[in-house]
């Protein structure tokens, strides 16, 4: 099935890279797929407070490190009537693993794709993407605090500034990442960049789901 990116790209993912295209097409009954591979990660120290108060919902992280063992599990389901696809990295630092999990839903009726990060997605975000040489380039736009249905919108100084780009490089076979979050105040405040390899898996589809239910989603 078509996946919740090509949806928001519409004639623009066949502008992406074949085999991007493939990692982010994956819809409801498509299986699972993991990527492994290595990650180099930085994080700012104005933010370090917030970062280690995240790590309970399994969001961002306050760990930073070089050649750091990765993996990405990705599903796409159906969650209260909208397309979803779950992405689940997992960081293993020395002695410490953490968890970052993102929901991401395609919101048909005002055609937008949405974001819910962490467990529970106690954060929600636009995302803006677009195709640039067959790379998938994704922005943050519109940012609320969402608990119980309930939506409550951040200010400019208050949201992070976020870019993922994902690209496939031919000639090692691999996928490349960087993801920036910073933010207009606090400056850096985490970033990865690295590369994965990717397969599917038989997994579990129901506890690759960070998110029970979604009964409202944002105002558009």
């Amino acid at each position: 099935m078509t996946g919740v990116y090509e949806r928001a790209l519409g004639a623009a993912a066949d502008d992406l890279h074949p085999n991007v295209r493939e990692r982010y097409s994956i819809g409801p009954g498509d299986g699972v797929t993991v990527g492994r591979g290595r990650m180099d990660i930085s994080r700012g120290v104005h933010t370090l407070p917030a970062l280690y108060a995240m790590t309970p919902v399994d969001m961002l992280f306050p760990e930073a490190g070089h050649d750091v063992r990765f993996a990405v599990t990705t599903v796409g389901y159906e969650l209260d009537g909208h397309e979803a696809m779950t992405t689940r990295r997992v960081f293993n630092f020395d002695g410490t693993r953490r968890r970052f999990d993102s929901v991401t839903v395609w919101d048909e009726r005002n055609d937008r794709l949405l974001d819910y990060l962490g467990r529970g997605g106690p954060v929600a975000t636009e995302l803006h993407p677009r195709v640039e040489d067959g790379t998938l380039v994704v922005e943050a736009g519109r940012q609320w605090l969402h608990r119980k249905g309930r939506y409550l919108s951040l200010p400019d100084a208050l949201a992070a500034d976020v870019e993922v780009r994902d690209r496939y490089d031919p000639a090692g076979e691999n996928y490349h990442v960087l993801a920036t979050v910073e933010n207009p105040l606090a400056g850096h405040i985490l970033s990865y960049r690295g590369s994965f390899t990717q397969e599917s898996e038989d997994r579990d589809v129901e506890r690759l789901k960070p998110i029970a239910e979604l009964p409202t989603l944002p105002p558009a």
